[in-house]
């Protein structure tokens, strides 16, 4: 679950990789604490062996990790490309994806349903679009004033 997504990762240019790093560390940060919230509230119940306690570390460091460098990698710049992405990948994700892990019995939903961890995928997607476009007008800001002096 971690290593597979990670080679492809090989395939990501350097300068891509490095632009989009704050953007996918955010994201599994976010995704990290909401992990830890979401099983004190009982919205799921994580079963994966590879990561003890709250958090499945296996998914989010894994897939999630390197599903958002490429996403971003491949449709910064275009939101309707990205977004468009983004609802087919959490289409994707919330149902049959979450379907089959719960069928292995990684994780269970139980307060919270597909449908809802759907909308909360796209959310956080528009959230971190905009997270990425901060960033990257910081950067020009940065470099802006760099250039003045």
């Amino acid at each position: 679950m971690i290593i597979i997504p990670w080679l492809s990762v090989l395939f990501v240019d350097k300068k891509s990789f490095f632009r989009y790093l704050p953007v996918a560390s955010f994201v599994n940060l976010f995704i990290s604490v909401f992990s830890v919230i979401s099983n004190k509230r009982r919205w799921w119940i994580n079963k994966n062996p590879f990561s003890p306690g709250n958090v499945d570390f296996s998914y989010i460091l894994g897939p999630y990790f390197v599903a958002t460098l490429w996403i971003f990698k491949l449709t910064y710049g275009n939101f309707p490309k990205y977004l468009i992405t983004n609802v087919l990948l959490n289409t994707l994700n919330a149902f049959p994806m979450a379907y089959v892990w719960e069928k292995v019995g990684t994780f269970k939903f139980k307060k919270i349903n597909h449908i809802g961890w759907y909308f909360i995928c796209i959310i956080l997607s528009i959230i971190i679009y905009g997270y990425q476009y901060l960033v990257e007008k910081t950067i020009v800001n940065q470099n802006k004033v760099k250039s003045e002096l």
